[in-house]
């Protein structure tokens, strides 16, 4: 159980590698265009915490010996491939203007499609699922309670500091 667990937490990794190409060429592009970036305080944090997820999983499995539950395991990995379906909507949705940073191009309107039409923060809902689903896959349960209590804290920083800058783009129509 514990090498499926661990190659799991390296796929999400792989994912998160992509994701940050992705956002590495978007901010630049963002940039290019007069992006106006806000609150970069708390992205180290989030990155820390991020990170932090991946290796607490892999930590807590492997040293607490953590067995598979199927009952929850198993329904657990679908909430994790879900949020990933989210992500990458969310993604593709917002297309070169994605990025993992707090970007604004001016006098351009906000995306209002796709998981955005419902929902103001949908890669925030992906976050939260996966934060808590990925450790319960293993039964890393410490892993999802700090990571969600942690993660709680930190986003009601960005959310607050996303807003406010969401704040300075024009209505959309």
């Amino acid at each position: 159980m514990h090498y499926w667990f661990t190659l799991l937490i390296l796929a999400v990794g792989v994912e998160r590698l992509a994701e940050l190409r992705v956002s590495k060429r978007n901010l630049a592009w963002s940039r290019e265009r007069g992006g106006i970036e806000y609150g970069s305080g708390h992205y180290p944090v989030m990155v820390l915490l991020h990170s932090g997820l991946l290796a607490g999983c892999l930590l807590e499995v492997w040293l607490a010996d953590r067995s598979f539950v199927p009952v929850l395991g198993w329904p657990m990995l679908v909430i994790v491939f879900l949020a990933q379906a989210l992500r990458w909507w969310c993604i593709a949705t917002l297309g070169n203007r994605w990025n993992t940073k707090i970007v604004v191009l001016p006098d351009v309107a906000l995306v209002s499609g796709g998981p955005y039409r419902g929902l103001r923060h949908p890669n925030y809902v992906a976050v939260v699922a996966e934060g808590l689903a990925l450790p319960l896959v293993g039964t890393a349960w410490i892993t999802a309670i700090v990571f969600t209590v942690a993660n709680a804290a930190l986003l009601t920083v960005r959310i607050r500091a996303e807003n406010a800058a969401l704040a300075t783009a024009p209505v959309t129509t």
